[in-house]
């Protein structure tokens, strides 16, 4: 019996040594002994599931067992205090003649405890503790990740060429309160004659089932239209030009900043900073998935409305600054320009000031250094306004503005692991890295993520 524990100790190391190296699809009911037919286990994750640690703790319990019965043994051939030499050499030899009747099935209890101990030693070559903790990190990636694809099950997501009107009820008839546009994603609330009712963003309504898709066919296209984002979950996080903890540091981001993740790996994910793309251990990250919402009839009446009134203005201002240049000369002066609010243009021009000066990672300081959104909390804060010091956090504050196409002089631009001050003329103004400082750069330059309006 103790061999055939030895041999299941051994089949079950190796299972999960195979385990933790496979690419594994499962979630916390779900049996594993599909994946693991080379052990010949039957591995399920449960509650009371075996670990290597339940293993080892168990062939060191029948160990000590076994030594205790060894011990037992050899009490018994000791004679009892009271009786005589004569009497102890008898009954001696009576054990004798029980212990020699007994031999084979003694030495077959002590093969297997030898088995057991060289199985012992043979497991402590190898780091359970930390094994362990690996295996089961893996698995808890690997279950989060499940999880997640299963809750795109729950999605609407638009398959159209432009957009899906959601209406009030399930009917045409309805009145159209916003539109999901292509790629947009709705959260599944009921299912009624062929329309889907859902919530996306600030709207609640009903769409049309056929110009969408939802269940088992939203799971892969959730996938394709979703923008996959790293949070950072340790003060500071190091990015490196390649997976591997002795590779060489390529740029560094505080906690709570969200980068874009463009690759994942067993351990590391890609992700693209400032600094260009690098790897980031998911040890120090959360990954989500975001998707774009539907908008609202509201909301789409107020940016057409602002659209239109940008148009006018940036026209005016581009007259204004022809003129201008005419009676110059033609000279060059580098100052905020378009259209926006009075003190959006003073933002652009107080931190067009800076440009030259030094970048510092975690710096604030606008002569001496500071960080992309160190530079733009320090710029601000001369307006009487509070920035966080991220910019992850920068992504949430003031007003969502609809692309760069309608950003104004003084707003964010936000982009994965980086902020930066819009100027006019689809330029920024932002602390960029530590070889380039402080400098004016075209907002197109990466794809940004947000722009937000402050004033």
């Amino acid at each position: 019996m103790r061999q055939k524990n030895v041999k299941m100790a051994i089949c079950a190391v190796t299972a999960i040594l195979t385990f933790s190296g496979m690419n594994i699809e499962a979630n916390a009911a779900t049996d594993l002994a599909s994946v693991l037919p080379s052990a010949g286990v039957d591995y399920t994750l449960q509650a009371n599931a075996t670990s290597l640690k339940n293993i080892k703790e168990e062939a060191d319990t029948e160990k000590a067992e076994t030594e205790e019965t060894n011990t037992e043994n050899q009490t018994e051939d000791v004679p009892a205090d009271g009786v005589s030499g004569n009497a102890a050499s008898e009954n001696m030899n009576t054990e004798q003649e029980k212990t020699d009747d007994a031999e084979p099935a003694e030495a077959e209890e002590n093969a297997a405890a030898e088995a057991e101990e060289k199985v012992i030693e043979e497991t402590k070559e190898v780091d359970t503790s930390n094994l362990s903790e690996k295996i089961l990190k893996d698995v808890a990636k690997k279950l989060d990740r499940k999880d997640e694809e299963e809750s795109f099950k729950s999605l609407v997501i638009a398959k159209v060429n432009d957009y899906v009107n959601v209406r009030s009820i399930p009917s045409e008839e309805g009145e159209i309160v916003g539109k999901l546009y292509d790629k947009s994603v709705g959260s599944f609330i009921s299912e009624q004659d062929g329309w889907y009712e859902i919530k996306s963003g600030s709207v609640t309504g009903y769409v049309k089932g056929e110009y969408c898709v939802t269940g088992d066919d939203a799971v892969e296209l959730a996938k394709q239209v979703g923008t996959r984002i790293a949070t950072v979950t340790t003060t500071t996080l190091k990015v490196r030009q390649e997976p591997g903890l002795d590779t060489t540091v390529l740029g560094m981001v505080p906690i709570e900043d969200q980068l874009v993740v463009t690759e994942e790996l067993d351990d590391w994910v890609k992700v693209n900073i400032e600094e260009g793309d690098g790897y980031v251990s998911t040890d120090y990250v959360t990954l989500s998935t975001e998707f774009v919402q539907a908008e609202s009839k509201a909301e789409e009446e107020a940016r057409l409305a602002k659209e239109e009134a940008d148009r006018k203005a940036a026209q005016a201002a581009a007259r204004r600054a022809a003129e201008k240049s005419n009676s110059s000369g033609g000279g060059q002066v580098m100052y905020a320009s378009g259209n926006g609010s009075e003190m959006g243009r003073a933002v652009a021009n107080y931190a067009l000031q800076f440009v030259g000066n030094p970048y510092v990672y975690g710096g604030t300081s606008l002569t001496n250094g500071a960080d992309c959104s160190g530079f733009v909390m320090s710029v601000y804060a001369n307006f009487g306004v509070s920035l966080p010091h991220s910019s992850a956090a920068d992504r949430n504050v003031g007003a969502a503005v609809n692309g760069l196409a309608n950003a104004q002089p003084g707003d964010l631009v936000c982009y994965s692991g980086h902020v930066a001050l819009y100027i006019g003329n689809g330029q920024i103004v932002h602390a960029s890295t530590s070889k380039t400082g402080i400098i004016v750069s075209n907002a197109s330059y990466r794809t940004p993520l947000s722009v937000r309006r402050i004033f």
